[in-house]
């Protein structure tokens, strides 16, 4: 770091410009190269999680129906 920085440098800068988003949290996951080049954005990576999700509730409700035979 400079020990001391001019602050014309830093003109346009917009205060609290993603503070809302920052307020609302976010979710940063890392994917491994192979994965991330099967879902080029993340609308796709969201969809086929669902899609897991989705599979892996019915599953759920499936092994609870049979256990309570």
């Amino acid at each position: 770091m400079r020990e001391e920085y001019d602050l014309a440098d830093f003109k346009g800068g917009i205060r609290g410009k993603y503070a809302e988003r920052y307020k609302a949290g976010t979710h940063v996951v890392a994917l491994d190269p192979d994965i991330a080049k099967a879902f080029p954005d993340a609308k796709s990576v969201n969809d086929a999680l669902r899609s897991i999700l989705t599979v892996a509730k019915r599953i759920g409700k499936k092994k609870k129906r049979v256990s309570r035979k």
